[in-house]
């Protein structure tokens, strides 16, 4: 039985990159720095923000981005800009919670990027047993070790435990610990093909079959 379902956010429950790659702009803008292309933004999205940032425009001083991010941040989230996640996806978690599921967020965001979402008024953070975000843990994904905090702090087995991600990057670190793995092909930046050398138990298309997967994994 999978007593655990763990979740990715960005483009998996909720779609981010075309929010994110205005939001970026919008801050390089604001530093008099050139803008990067949706291409040059899409070759390494998945991976945090301010590793991601040197290629996305070389040369960047990450210190003074990180100063004109965080308002830039703050705009989008109270704006309702960033991370809208639609209704029926809340139903879906409400769901797996009422099969007894436990429902743990971890992702490669920092701090910054996740406190918004981290207040207790937040409609996600009275769903989630625990994030697990950068500032929070040792190891980071592709690294499977980056699971090794629900089977210690939980006393969850990996076996009963499934990830629900979006990205090669999910896949590797979820196979790596011997964690079961849906995969969310909902953002259209990535196809069945793409895993084609990963283990996935169960392809979704939108977020709200997780429920149905989840199930199928059970029996």
């Amino acid at each position: 039985m999978i007593k655990a379902v763990i979740l990715d956010l960005d483009d998996t429950l909720c779609l981010t990159e075309a929010a994110c790659f205005d939001m970026e702009n919008e801050t390089l803008a604001a530093m008099g720095r050139e803008p990067m292309t949706r291409a040059t933004h899409r070759a390494n999205w998945g991976k945090p923000l301010f590793e991601a940032i040197f290629d996305r425009s070389p040369g960047i001083d990450l210190e003074e981005f990180k100063r004109y991010y965080e308002p830039t941040i703050k705009h989008y989230t109270e704006e309702g800009l960033l991370d809208v996640i639609p209704e029926e996806n809340y139903k879906a978690l409400d769901r797996l919670l009422a099969l007894g599921k436990s429902l743990v967020v971890l992702t490669s965001r920092t701090h910054t990027e996740l406190k918004h979402m981290l207040d207790g008024g937040h409609e996600l953070a009275s769903r989630i047993e625990t994030f697990y975000y950068r500032d929070n843990m040792q190891y980071h994904k592709p690294d499977s070790r980056a699971f090794a905090h629900i089977e210690v702090e939980h006393g969850r087995k990996p076996e009963e435990c499934v990830y629900i991600g979006d990205s090669v990057t999910d896949a590797i670190a979820a196979n790596g610990a011997g964690l079961q793995l849906i995969i969310s092909l909902e953002s259209g930046l990535r196809t069945r093909e793409d895993f084609a050398d990963q283990s996935v138990e169960r392809f979704i298309n939108v977020f709200p079959e997780v429920v149905d997967a989840v199930q199928s994994l059970d029996k």
